[in-house]
């Protein structure tokens, strides 16, 4: 029997990257639209109550967010671990309520500001005294549409 050498190396032919650009372009459009950029950094940490009845909001562009709970860890060093309500980007007290209440309206159409909701949401643990003085200012502002947020539960 005749041994068959064959003569020469072949070599694997190179990968085609011509399309390489057009796959990259698709996933980096893709993630653009998907992604939503955050509004505030949360200062606070807030593990929200469990609830059975819960319901989302509608428009989510009427919702201005109030935080309570205690700092974050990175803040606990400057700010100490007693509860702090949190207005936008800042710790503020129950005094600048009023005028987080009024910027926020400002912000908003005049038909739409009768629509306007104020969202709190607060940490499970929060004493209920913080929360029913942010509740009067609020009332004094009289900015009366209140959501709490909580955590979705089964309830058995």
């Amino acid at each position: 029997m005749a041994v068959l050498k064959k003569e020469g190396k072949k070599e694997i032919p190179a990968i085609s990257t011509a399309s390489l650009p057009d796959v990259v372009f698709m996933l980096l459009f893709f993630f653009m639209t998907i992604t939503t950029m955050r509004d505030q950094e949360v200062l606070v940490q807030t593990k929200l109550p469990s609830a059975t009845e819960v319901q989302k909001l509608e428009k989510k562009s009427l919702v201005s967010y109030i935080y309570i709970g205690q700092p974050t860890k990175a803040m606990q060093a400057k700010f100490g671990t007693s509860p702090r309500i949190q207005l936008n980007d800042s710790y503020r007290s129950t005094r600048d309520i009023l005028e987080f209440v009024a910027a926020e309206r400002d912000k908003l159409s005049e038909n739409e500001r009768a629509q306007m909701t104020i969202c709190l949401k607060a940490d499970e643990n929060t004493r209920m005294g913080i929360i029913t003085d942010v509740k009067q200012e609020l009332r004094r502002a009289n900015a009366l549409k209140i959501s709490y947020a909580a955590s979705k539960t089964l309830g058995y």
